[in-house]
């Protein structure tokens, strides 16, 4: 009886270790992507990627354009001839 308690005990202070541990290297890891430095950095990354995106974007939309117009135009010119 005396050992089966020593052994629940010792799991527990395993885990209260192992998970005070964890935590605290979690909160420090978080805490280090909050600093100004990462965090400007982050934004300007995410601000490029965003430029990217909508320049990508206005692209396809200059390409549909043009080919809803000439297909437009081939419609027109059938009908006229």
């Amino acid at each position: 009886m005396v050992f089966k308690r020593l052994f629940w005990l010792g799991i527990g202070v395993t885990l209260g270790f192992g998970s005070s541990w964890w935590l605290t290297r979690m909160v420090k890891q978080r805490l280090e992507q909050l600093l100004p430095q990462q965090l400007r950095a982050n934004v300007a990354t995410k601000a490029r990627s965003a430029g990217n995106d909508v320049r990508a974007a206005v692209a396809d939309g200059r390409q549909a354009m043009r080919q809803q117009e000439a297909a437009l135009r081939a419609q027109l010119a059938a009908r006229r001839s």
